[in-house]
C-alpha cells in the first residue's frame, strides 16, 4: 500500500520502468560463456549495478583498460539491440501523468545516457528531463550518489523524493538517499523488508495537493 505526499519522483530504468530482461541476461550469458563464468552467478550479482562493476568482480585481475574495453564492446552490441523490449506494465501511463501534473521527475540508472533513451524510446516510456546516468556517477549504486544526484537536479531534497526500484543495489541506494523507496516486482531480500511493493503502475493515481504531489495505490 502507498499513501505518500512528495514533492519529485526518481525511478530507475531496467526492470523499473524497462523491461529488458533478455537483453541483459543474453549480454551477461555471452560474456559468461566468452570467459568461462556462471551466468547464472554473474546475473545474481550485476543486476542494477554499473557494467564495469561487473567486470571488475569478475574479472578482476585484468588490467584496468582490458575490463574498459569489455565494457565498451558489451554496450555498444547492446544500444542497437531493442527487440523485446517492452515497458513495466503502465508505466508509460504513470510517467506521463506525472508529466502532465508537473511533478518533478529524475531518471537515475546504471546505464550510460545512449543506452538508457534508445530502451527507453524502444519501451514507448518518455525520457525525463532530469537524467542520472552512469557516466553521471562515480560511485555507482548500492552508493546513493546517482540518487542524491537526481534530487539536486530536481532542486528537491532526496528525503521529500518517491523512489521507485527493483534490483538489491538499487533499493540500497535509494534507501540510503533518504527516499521514500517502492520496490518494483519480486525481488525479495533482507533490504526490501518493510518497503511497499508494486507489480506495475496501473493501480497508482497521482494528485496535486499544495504544492507537493500525494502518490497512491
Amino acid at each position: 500500500m502507498i499513501d505518500v505526499v512528495v514533492s519529485g519522483v526518481l525511478f530507475d530504468m531496467d526492470g523499473t520502468l524497462v523491461d529488458s530482461t533478455a537483453v541483459v541476461e543474453a549480454a551477461w550469458t555471452r560474456f559468461g560463456d566468452e570467459h568461462g563464468l556462471d551466468p547464472a552467478e554473474i546475473l545474481g550479482f550485476s543486476h542494477g549495478r554499473q557494467t564495469i562493476d561487473t567486470i571488475q568482480r569478475f574479472l578482476p585481475d585484468l588490467p584496468r583498460a582490458e575490463q574498459q574495453v569489455i565494457v565498451d564492446t558489451m554496450i555498444a552490441a547492446e544500444i542497437d539491440y531493442v527487440e523485446g523490449i517492452v515497458e513495466v506494465p503502465g508505466a508509460a501511463t504513470f510517467v506521463r501523468r506525472l508529466q502532465d501534473l508537473g511533478v518533478p521527475i529524475a531518471l537515475v540508472t546504471s546505464a550510460p545516457r545512449e543506452l538508457a533513451v534508445k530502451r527507453m524510446i524502444a519501451a514507448g516510456v518518455p525520457v525525463p528531463d532530469a537524467l542520472v546516468p552512469s557516466e553521471d556517477a562515480e560511485r555507482s549504486k548500492p552508493h546513493p550518489e546517482g540518487y542524491l544526484r537526481g534530487a539536486a537536479l530536481l532542486g528537491v531534497p532526496a528525503e521529500r523524493c518517491l523512489a521507485f526500484e527493483d534490483a538489491p543495489a538499487g533499493v540500497e541506494a535509494a534507501v540510503a538517499s533518504g527516499a521514500t523507496t517502492v520496490v518494483v516486482g519480486e525481488l525479495s531480500s533482507p533490504v526490501t523488508e518493510g518497503l511497499p511493493r508494486i507489480a506495475g503502475y496501473d493501480g497508482l493515481t497521482v494528485e496535486r495537493e499544495g504544492s507537493a504531489f500525494r502518490v497512491r495505490g
